[in-house]
């Protein structure tokens, strides 16, 4: 920190900050402004910084909150910064430190005090605080309709500032500095449990004079993220004392700049940037949090949010076709730029999240994407997302998720993704995988994700969208790896044998010590022999009977069942479990897998022998279910293969190697009568947002603001918009 926290405490006696929230007016004309803005220090890289520094100046703050209707100080000092930055331009180009300098430092008071403001008042407030206009006569100050509002004419200055000042390294800083005050005006939200619809910084951002910035706003955020710009040396934008000229300013600047704000540091002037900061780019992090913030704004009743169409709509640089009139915020940007950021940056929440955006909204974005001749490069970073599942947070795993249910989509994407070879794939730690298919391991990441969700989170949602992935991929499925092949088999039957545990469990409720119980406790994977006798010996003790009353009166048995396990256990300290819920589940995944399973051996059997490989070494337990009346339409053509297959393979005798079954299984791959397999309709999902998605979108943009945004910092016990373990 510098000077350190003992430097810090001394803010609340600082003599300017004591006269800038005093009871005085000060004039805009007033050579208070240089001496108050002729401090250095580097930029706060972090929230805690700011929690110190929010901490030590918190009276301050509160004095200037108390006493500003009658002072109008903040309104002065905001129009001294709206002055200063009608020089900013040209200050760039000439390599002028010293407007830059002092729009930055009034600035960053500026952000500073309306983040208090804000978190204590109303919008209403604060617009009547930044109307203040002192009355030409005698009396009392006043408010009214005619006097000036300064939040537009601020709000539009920063968004100028951002897309028309070059970024250089004197600008850096500045610029950061202005994309943190707009996140800063739009954090009214936070304070609100429920989603603002009516929103007067909302309003000012979305018409009037901010409406003609849109698309260039939104270009500059995007090429924010897209250069990924560091910060420049801690320094390089103060201004330094040695340069030549300044005048009188210079002079009562350079005088300040040694009193006491000098030991306000936080970090010090020329001293070492953080690790974090060396590593990442402030101002590419912050620009996109704030897109992401702007383009979940809601639609105003007689406006769509205007930043949401920019991003829906604007094009490649190499496109030439003519803008849409229905478009009025499109642009061009460089496509090739833009799919190498997303590339490299999806470790973050926020670039997997303007991802998912891009190729759900931007029909020119999702275009592109999906003919790229190097998808591994977008596909690999996603699947390390939720091959990590336990580290991420839900929010990122379905992003993550849905963004390859959309590729999925497209049957172009199924077919490349399987002529794509890997190495090495090092992250994944299953097994060892020296070369395989970007399509095969896909199908491994997704599976494992069901069955990580099915074990421990058992959230519905995720693991009907990972088979959703599946079931568009199915029909395109080629020269699958035989892992792939085996963990599609072997998780289908993992989830058959559970359903007979179910099963067991509903209909032998008092059988607590029963030999399916015990198998199931005690069995591993490879326990297939034991386990395949055992449901082999429930089944036929019981399953006509069973399937013919389940398929007349399903839901009435399964309830009458389940009510009699629970009353069976009432005085049990163990809570009961929801067999029923729990067979309705597995017997929706089951009868998704099978689905997929045929969708493939219908399509594309000849290009997938490691498949039906898999599929006839546990073709034991499938032929078990091949009269269930859920399951039985969908296992005439699975079981029409391993019988056809079967019977190929005893022909040929036993002790057959594994090349010489492959060999088999390629040579009937041909011969079998493919007008013997019973035609599907085509398995295709398609990704469609739920109603009201400001519901979820909101508080989750909002949850990574406060997450990652760089050095704003908000107390957690004002938050109400999300709970503290949200995103």
């Amino acid at each position: 920190m510098g000077a350190n926290s003992s430097s810090i405490s001394e803010l609340p006696e600082n003599e300017y900050l004591k006269k800038l929230s005093g009871a005085e007016p000060i004039s805009e004309n007033d050579p208070f402004w240089n001496q108050l803005l002729s401090f250095s220090f580097t930029t706060p890289t972090n929230s805690a910084d700011l929690k110190l520094l929010e901490e030590a100046t918190i009276s301050v703050c509160k004095s200037l909150v108390e006493k500003n209707p009658r002072t109008g100080n903040l309104g002065s000092l905001i129009k001294v910064f709206l002055s200063r930055t009608k020089e900013l331009k040209i200050s760039a180009e000439c390599q002028n430190h010293l407007f830059i300098w002092q729009a930055h430092n009034a600035l960053f008071i500026i952000c500073c005090l309306l983040k208090v403001f804000i978190s204590r008042m109303s919008e209403e407030e604060l617009q009547l605080h930044l109307t203040y206009e002192e009355k030409a006569g005698p009396g009392p100050s006043s408010y009214g309709a005619e006097c000036e509002d300064l939040i537009e004419e601020l709000l539009c200055c920063l968004i100028q500032l951002i897309v028309e000042i070059p970024l250089l390294d004197i600008t850096y800083s500045i610029s950061l500095e202005a994309v943190t005050t707009l996140i800063v005006f739009l954090s009214c939200q936070l304070f609100h449990k429920e989603i603002l619809r009516e929103s007067i910084i909302h309003r000012y951002l979305m018409r009037g004079r901010c409406l003609p910035y849109t698309s260039r706003l939104v270009k500059t955020l995007l090429y924010n993220f897209i250069r990924q710009e560091r910060s420049p040396p801690p320094g390089a934008h103060v201004f330094q004392q040695q340069t030549d000229g300044g005048g009188l300013l210079y002079g009562i600047a350079s005088g300040v700049a040694t009193g006491l704000w000098t030991v306000f540091t936080l970090g010090g002037v020329g001293s070492k940037a953080s690790p974090q900061l060396e590593q990442c780019s402030p101002l590419a992090s912050q620009s996109l949090l704030l897109l992401l913030v702007l383009a979940n704004l809601t639609d105003a009743p007689d406006m769509p949010n205007p930043y949401r169409q920019a991003i829906m709509s604007f094009k490649n640089t190499q496109d030439n076709t003519a803008f849409s009139s229905s478009s009025p915020h499109a642009f061009q940007i460089n496509f090739n730029s833009l799919y190498t950021a997303l590339c490299e940056q999806q470790k973050s929440d926020q670039a997997t999240l303007l991802l998912y955006m891009l190729l759900h909204q931007n029909s020119n974005v999702r275009t592109y994407v999906l003919a790229r001749t190097d998808i591994e490069n977008l596909v690999l970073p996603i699947l390390e997302i939720l091959y990590h599942v336990e580290e991420r947070n839900s929010h990122h795993v379905y992003m993550a998720l849905i963004i390859l249910l959309i590729l999925t989509e497209d049957d172009g994407f199924n077919r490349s993704i399987h002529e794509v070879i890997l190495k090495n794939i090092t992250w994944y730690a299953e097994r060892v995988l020296t070369e395989i298919s970007l399509g095969s391991l896909l199908i491994l990441v997704v599976i494992r994700t069901i069955q990580y969700n099915m074990t421990r989170t058992r959230d519905k949602y995720l693991h009907t969208n990972c088979l959703a992935a599946l079931a568009n991929m199915s029909a395109q499925f080629r020269s699958l790896h035989q892992y792939a092949a085996q963990r599609i088999i072997s998780y289908t039957c993992r989830h058959l044998r559970r359903y007979v545990y179910v099963l067991d469990k509903l209909y032998f409720p008092h059988s607590h010590c029963s030999t399916l119980q015990h198998c199931f406790s005690t069995l591993s994977d490879n326990g297939e022999e034991l386990l395949s006798l055992t449901c082999s010996h429930i089944l036929r003790s019981y399953a006509s009977s069973l399937f013919s009353l389940l398929s007349k009166k399903h839901n009435k048995v399964l309830e009458q069942a389940t009510q009699s396990l629970r009353g069976s256990l009432g005085s049990s300290d163990s809570p009961c479990p929801d067999y029923a819920q729990d067979l309705n589940v597995i017997e929706e995944v089951i009868r998704m897998m099978l689905e997929i399973i045929n969708s493939c051996l219908t399509n594309s059997l000849h290009h997938n022998p490691n498949l039906v490989y898999a599929l006839l070494y546990k073709r034991d337990l499938f032929e078990q279910f091949r009269t269930h009346p859920s399951f039985q339409d969908i296992m005439q053509n699975i079981d029409l293969v391993i019988s056809f297959f079967s019977s190929r393979l005893e022909q040929a005798g036993a002790e057959l190697s594994v090349e010489r079954v492959l060999e088999i299984i390629k040579q009937g791959a041909v011969a079998l009568p493919k007008d013997r397999l019973r035609k599907f309709p085509e398995l295709k999902f398609k990704y469609v947002e739920e109603e009201q998605p400001e519901e979820f979108f909101i508080p989750y943009v909002w949850s990574l603001v406060y997450n990652s945004a760089v050095a704003l910092y908000w107390n957690p016990h004002d938050i109400q918009l999300f709970t503290m373990d949200s995103g």
